[in-house]
C-alpha cells in the first residue's frame, strides 16, 4: 500500500509529487493517458512563470516539472482515474487499466476545463490566437485587434485588460442582455477600445498558422458576416474536474472542492485538494503551484500523524 497517491499533472500535482517526493513519501502520481501535463500542454510561449525571463513553452514546462518529481522518486503513471473510493482509512483508486492502487492520503489536482464554443477551427488554432486566459496571453497582442466571446463578468474583466494592449476589442455576445453586474458592464462600455457585437455568436474562427478572423452568426436573423481579428478569447466559463467526487466531496458553491480556509484538507479525512479544482478565481500556473505545496505538506503531517511519514520537513526549509 502507497503513502500517497496524487491525480493529476498540471502545476498542482506536479509541484505536490515534488516536495511529497523530496519529504520521503514514494508518491505515484497518476497523470492521465491523453491529458497529461494539464492546460498549459495547449499554451505555446509562458512568460509570466517565475524563473523563466526569457519564456518557455507551455509542454516544455510541464515536461520539466514531470522531471524533476520523478528525479526525486516520484513514480508517474500515464492512466486515467475511473474511480475512486475516498471512505475509510485507506483510499482506493481505480484506473482505466484495471489496476487498483490504495494509500492512506490522497491529493487530487485535477484542474478544471475551460468551457469551449464547439466550432470549426478551435482545437486547431488553440494557442495560435485563441486563448482562454487575458493574464497569461494579453501580452502578446500588442497593438492588435481582438475580440472576447461572453457576456459575464468573466468576460467584461477580461475584455478591459486586453485594452491594455490591444488597440481594438471586440465582446461578441448572443444576446442583448449581458450576465455580467452593472459595474462590470459600466467599466466595459465606457472603454472607448472597446466594441460590443451584441446578438451575435461565432460560427467558425479563420487561420491556417494564427487566428485572421471569425465568421459570426446572427442569433436573431441568422444572417453571417466576416470578423478580421488577430486573436480571439473565449470567456464562457470553466468547469472544475470533479466528476470523480461528486457525492464523495464537499463542494462549494462555485463547484469546485472546498477546502479549510487556506489549507488543502477537503471534507474527507486524509483527502487533500490542489490547484483549479479548488480556485474559481485565479486559475494561473504558478498559483496551482503554490497550492499544490500546500497540499503536500499537508499531507506529509497528516501522514506523520499516522507514523506513515518521517517528522514533516519544517516549511522554513523544506525549499532549501
Amino acid at each position: 500500500m502507497r503513502q500517497l497517491i496524487i491525480i493529476g499533472s498540471g502545476p498542482a500535482g506536479y509541484t505536490a509529487a515534488i516536495y511529497a517526493a523530496r519529504g520521503g513519501l514514494n508518491p505515484l502520481l497518476v497523470a492521465s493517458s491523453v491529458e497529461a501535463g494539464g492546460e498549459l500542454m495547449n499554451t505555446t510561449d509562458v512568460e509570466n512563470f517565475p524563473g523563466f525571463p526569457e519564456g518557455i513553452m507551455g509542454p516544455d514546462l510541464m515536461d520539466k516539472m514531470r522531471l524533476q518529481a520523478e528525479k526525486f522518486g516520484t513514480e508517474v503513471v500515464m492512466d486515467d482515474v475511473t474511480s475512486l473510493d475516498l471512505s475509510g482509512d485507506v483510499k482506493r483508486v481505480t484506473l482505466g487499466s484495471g489496476d487498483v492502487h490504495e494509500a492512506r492520503a490522497v491529493i487530487y489536482a485535477t484542474g478544471s476545463a475551460y468551457r469551449k464554443l464547439g466550432v470549426p477551427g478551435e482545437d486547431r488554432l488553440s494557442g495560435y490566437g485563441i486563448s482562454w486566459c487575458a493574464t497569461c496571453d494579453g501580452f502578446f497582442f500588442r497593438q492588435k485587434t481582438i475580440a472576447v466571446v461572453g457576456g459575464g463578468d468573466s468576460a467584461m474583466e477580461e475584455a478591459t485588460f486586453l485594452t491594455k494592449f490591444a488597440d481594438k476589442v471586440y465582446v461578441i455576445h448572443r444576446s442583448e442582455e449581458l450576465r455580467a453586474s452593472k459595474a462590470m458592464q459600466d467599466r466595459a462600455m465606457g472603454d472607448p477600445k472597446i466594441e460590443f457585437l451584441f446578438n451575435k455568436k461565432v460560427g467558425e474562427v479563420y487561420g491556417a498558422e494564427k487566428v485572421t478572423g471569425v465568421s459570426l452568426i446572427d442569433t436573431v436573423d441568422g444572417s453571417e458576416s466576416t470578423l478580421d481579428l488577430d486573436g480571439l478569447f473565449i470567456a464562457i466559463g470553466a468547469d472544475p474536474r470533479t466528476h470523480l467526487v461528486h457525492d464523495q466531496l464537499e463542494l462549494t458553491s462555485a463547484g469546485t472542492i472546498a477546502v479549510d480556509g487556506r489549507s488543502s484538507r477537503t471534507s474527507v479525512t486524509g483527502v487533500f485538494a490542489a490547484g483549479d479544482v479548488i480556485d474559481p478565481t485565479y486559475r494561473q500556473a504558478v498559483t496551482a503551484a503554490g497550492s499544490g505545496t500546500v497540499a503536500a505538506l499537508d499531507a506529509e503531517h497528516y501522514l506523520a500523524s499516522l507514523g506513515e511519514a518521517s517528522d514533516p520537513i519544517p516549511a522554513a526549509t523544506v525549499a532549501a
